[in-house]
């Protein structure tokens, strides 16, 4: 038994709502604001029932935010000044000073990286508890403007042909999947198609409900499309070359949004009598030729499962990220997914793709559809700008394994 093995005991997420500048649900709302209300809500019991954040009493936390020794945020486009917004938005929403913060960006998968991060710090004993959160505004920070407006400082002359593959546009990168591993157009399209029908009918199940806090009286995602086909969208033209697949009906959405998970380590959560989540087995990244960025989960998944010592065939659910249908299907038909486990609620195509949560959104989505379906192993994985690919896994345990595991490390302590 473990008793630095970290575990999650919250996990939630700000609606994801399509990134426009003028009329965007979210858009009026930096960045820090969107932080700062994932910050607040996956400290308290029940964030879905919080309707005054200065009306918070000390029976609302699941745990007091004096607590929290560290706080990773990842983000992908906003300036190096928003490590001082996110420490501000830590600091509104009630964690004391004493509580650190980081940031950190590995483009995609940054969300994911600060879970990481968090649940490393728990292992090798640094801290004890933590938070590990994602934020983007696409709205207020935009991606084709950020490289316009600052481009990579680098001896442009000097670089080999491998180095200038990394500022491939990412849409460009979907089309070279395409072409290199020749898959069809119409493929792409009913795998779009189907993300948004897969999300529509969760959203109306209410599945999302319970991974949800509301923002600004903002309450639900709004880039599902219930009526889309495939026949609508093979009316789309190529977003990035003429003659390519990618459009963007097939492509995730630019999206605002924000999402968080609070770890500490087993015995901590013993310790606080807390229930477990979901527990943290492993993380990978692994890199790829930057031209073809979006295959990095065929490389990333297995290296995942194997540091965690598990099947392939063992895993109940996987969240891949969409970024675009190229790569996810691609990723998908090479390691031989049962389709029917992957992204069962829609993905990034549906719900969006705000770059630095997406990881820690996809986290929060796996632990509750897994909860929800009685499943054991998930495992969430995306690709990552600049030829990169992230997964982790994580496992659900079942109410003997939990009982056992409380039992041994009483034993051993």
């Amino acid at each position: 038994m473990d008793a630095r093995e970290p575990v999650i005991v919250s996990a939630i997420r700000t609606p994801l709502c399509r990134a426009k500048k003028s009329n965007g649900k979210l858009a009026h709302l930096p960045p820090s604001s969107l932080l700062s209300a994932v910050l607040r809500g996956v400290l308290l019991r029940h964030p879905q029932e919080l309707h005054d954040k200065n009306a918070i009493a000390d029976e609302d936390y699941l745990i007091q935010p004096r607590s929290v020794q560290d706080i990773c945020v990842g983000n992908v486009l906003s300036p190096p000044t928003a490590a001082v917004a996110f420490r501000m938005a830590a600091l509104s929403a009630g964690i004391p000073y004493t509580t650190s913060l980081s940031t950190v960006n590995r483009q995609c998968s940054s969300g994911l990286q600060a879970i990481a991060n968090i649940a490393q710090a728990i292992k090798c004993g640094s801290i004890d508890i933590g938070i590990g959160c994602g934020v983007e505004s696409m709205s207020n920070d935009n991606m084709g403007e950020l490289y316009s407006n600052f481009p990579p400082n680098v001896e442009w002359e000097s670089q080999s042909k491998e180095a200038m593959d990394c500022v491939i546009p990412m849409g460009i990168t979907s089309e070279n999947v395409a072409k290199k591993y020749s898959l069809d157009r119409r493929k792409l399209d009913e795998f779009a198609a189907d993300s948004h029908v897969k999300a529509a009918r969760a959203q109306s199940a209410g599945k999302f409900r319970s991974e949800i806090i509301a923002v600004d009286h903002v309450d639900c995602d709004d880039g599902i499309r219930p009526a889309t086909t495939p026949e609508k969208l093979s009316q789309l033209k190529p977003a990035f070359s003429k003659n390519g697949s990618t459009t963007a009906g097939n492509s995730s959405q630019l999206t605002d949004g924000a999402a968080a998970v609070l770890l500490m380590s087993r015995s901590e959560a013993t310790k606080r009598h807390l229930p477990i989540l979901g527990v943290w087995k492993s993380y990978a990244v692994e890199g790829v030729d930057p031209k073809i960025m979006g295959v990095g989960p065929v490389y990333a998944i297995p290296a995942a499962l194997k540091k965690a010592d598990v099947k392939i065939e063992k895993v109940d659910l996987f969240e891949i990220n969409e970024a675009f249908a190229s790569q996810a299907y691609y990723s998908i038909q090479t390691l031989a997914l049962d389709e029917k486990k992957v992204n069962p609620n829609g993905g990034a195509i549906a719900l969006g793709h705000p770059l630095g949560c997406t990881g820690a959104r996809l986290v929060v989505s796996l632990l509750n559809e897994m909860r929800r379906e009685n499943h054991k192993i998930g495992v969430v994985s995306m690709c990552v700008g600049g030829g990169m690919g992230a997964a982790a896994v994580l496992e659900v345990e079942s109410e003997r394994s939990k009982m056992q595991r409380i039992l041994n490390l009483a034993s051993a302590v």
